[in-house]
């Protein structure tokens, strides 16, 4: 076959590469493929811009496509787009991937897009030098399977943008325009961009918070339990989407997932299309965003969120608790989280977020990792909990297993939906124990919203069950988990001690790294040597605070 028709196709040309074409659709993959020139065993292709033959190469292809793009989508005319353009940097050029220049100024600078830099962090951060060299106020970076939009405010800070505008938009309309419940849906960065929230929390680190002088975790956790709670108040258009969705035979998002993690993925371009035939025009604003509004006038705005999720859901945060962050960082951070949808129906999204950032509180030294989700779905679907059955886990973590158990109860998975009274019966006896504050407070948050406010989440040591009662005496603890104690007491064998509780289900991971070294905890204990690499979930265990039965 003559070299010139050799038929390449451009998974090829990215093979081995960080580069990928998930971003683009397949009708411009196949006319790119088409166009493709052989010339000494090397494909080249006739630039769309430059108008000369290129060698495709893994950053040429995702320029090209990301280029047709800027025209074919957004409405850029050829003559505004410019590829390797010159970014003087005092006595050094450099070149800049892809810059779109201002409308009614031919030569000011207005997008810039990286592609060269396949890695967002190395990306993002030539993107930034050419956006300040430059004062371009909107800048891109790509790989082809990932994509961040920013708006440049200051040298020091680039926000994210949901998108970036069209050729008859303006950046402020970009900020400004409604956005509810059905565009964060069609927006989520987690299926569109190929982030996930553990990456974008990273990223919030590099830009603000590793110098904000706060406790990352806590601001973040605030953030998340905020945002989490405005997603609750959309719970009425949230039924309108899933309604609308299942008469055309689509998911509720863009994944489902079944108790054994089999994913069913409809084309999740086939399901956006069909949310833009919903009218959403009756349905309430998102408000964990930014607008545009004055970073002060955003923290005020963020901050009654927060107060109102407190008052949702008690006992996660203390009352007088705020967020401490900057209004300025507030505002990055706020951009970088607002079009991520943690309603789903599994929760690694948010598992995995909360496990890095417990991490950095010396967890895993505790030998604590957060059981895989699909894990927890196969353990609760085998032991099959039923309604008016009691079930606890005493080394809880994050909750995975009572979560989930909840789920089965109710059959709603993670959906933000109301359960009956019915239901809430049935809740009300799953029960979880954990020793660790801060990884307490992350599975009451998931708790509540999976039980629709109340929770049986107990900050205690299982091992040291005899030493409950000095726990118990302290007001601030019984504040936020009296309720809770009140109802697993009811379930003690014996009225004097926390030795042996009535549960009909026992799940649980606990942790096997660290050593106990207090005589007083040991003594009470028969150790068994064994090469343990998991315990076994057992049914119809009646509870012993550390698995006395094994």
């Amino acid at each position: 076959m003559n070299n010139a028709y050799k038929k390449i196709h451009l998974s090829e040309i990215l093979k081995d590469s960080n580069y990928n074409l998930s971003l683009f659709n397949e009708k411009d993959i196949k006319t790119l493929e088409s166009k493709i020139k052989v010339q000494k065993d090397k494909p080249y292709i006739d630039c769309i811009i430059r108008e000369k033959a290129v060698q495709l190469k893994p950053e040429e292809v995702v320029r090209q496509l990301y280029t047709v793009k800027l025209i074919n989508e957004y409405g850029y005319l050829r003559k505004r787009i410019r590829f390797e353009h010159p970014v003087p940097f005092g006595r050094e050029t450099k070149s800049a991937d892809i810059v779109v220049f201002d409308k009614d100024r031919p030569t000011v600078e207005y997008i810039v897009i990286e592609v060269k830099k396949p890695k967002l962090k190395e990306g993002k951060d030539q993107l930034k030098s050419y956006c300040n060299a430059t004062g371009a106020p909107i800048g891109v970076w790509t790989n082809g399977g990932q994509i961040s939009h920013y708006n440049r405010k200051d040298p020091n800070f680039f926000e994210d943008i949901t998108d970036i505008p069209k050729a008859d938009q303006t950046l402020e309309e970009i900020l400004k325009e409604r956005f509810t419940l059905r565009d964060l849906i069609i927006k989520d960065k987690i299926p569109n961009e190929g982030k996930s929230l553990k990456t974008i929390i990273t990223e919030m680190e590099d830009e603000v918070l590793a110098n904000a002088g706060i406790d990352v975790f806590e601001e973040v956790f605030k953030l998340i339990f905020t945002k989490l709670y405005d997603e609750t108040k959309s719970q009425k258009d949230r039924t309108v989407i899933s309604y609308f969705l299942k008469k055309k035979n689509l998911p509720k998002a863009a994944e489902e997932q079944t108790a054994f993690g089999e994913v069913y993925r409809n084309d999740f371009d086939e399901t956006k299309k069909a949310l833009f035939e919903i009218d959403d025009s009756s349905f309430r604003q998102m408000e964990f965003r930014n607008v545009g509004q004055s970073d002060t006038e955003l923290k005020k705005k963020i901050q009654k969120l927060f107060n109102e999720a407190k008052d949702k859901w008690p006992g996660v945060f203390p009352d007088e608790s705020k967020i401490d962050l900057t209004p300025s960082h507030l505002s990055i951070c706020v951009s970088s989280l607002q079009d991520v949808k943690l309603f789903n129906s599994n929760l690694q999204v948010i598992d995995e977020a909360f496990e890095y950032l417990v991490s950095k509180s010396s967890k895993g030294e505790k030998g604590q990792y957060f059981t895989p989700r699909h894990v927890i779905d196969m353990c609760v679907k085998m032991l099959n909990p039923k309604k008016g059955e009691y079930m606890i886990d005493t080394a809880a973590g994050s909750c995975g297993f009572t979560v989930h158990t909840i789920f089965h109860l109710t059959g709603h998975l993670f959906k933000n939906v109301e359960i009956s009274a019915d239901e809430q019966e049935d809740v009300l006896r799953v029960f979880g124990i954990d020793f660790d504050e801060k990884v307490v407070r992350v599975a009451r948050t998931l708790n509540l919203i999976a039980g629709d406010g109340e929770t049986n989440v107990l900050h205690l040591n299982t091992l040291e069950y005899d030493r409950w009662n000095e726990t118990v005496q302290n007001a601030e603890w019984r504040d936020t988990y009296g309720s809770g104690f009140k109802r697993i007491e009811r379930l003690r064998k014996e009225p004097h001690t926390y030795k042996e509780f009535r549960f009909d289900i026992l799940m649980a991971n606990p942790p096997f790294a660290g050593d106990i070294k207090e005589s007083r905890i040991i003594h009470k204990y028969e150790l068994v040597v064994s090469s343990i690499n998991n315990i076994a979930h057992i049914r119809q265990l009646k509870f012993h605070p550390f698995y006395n039965a094994i």
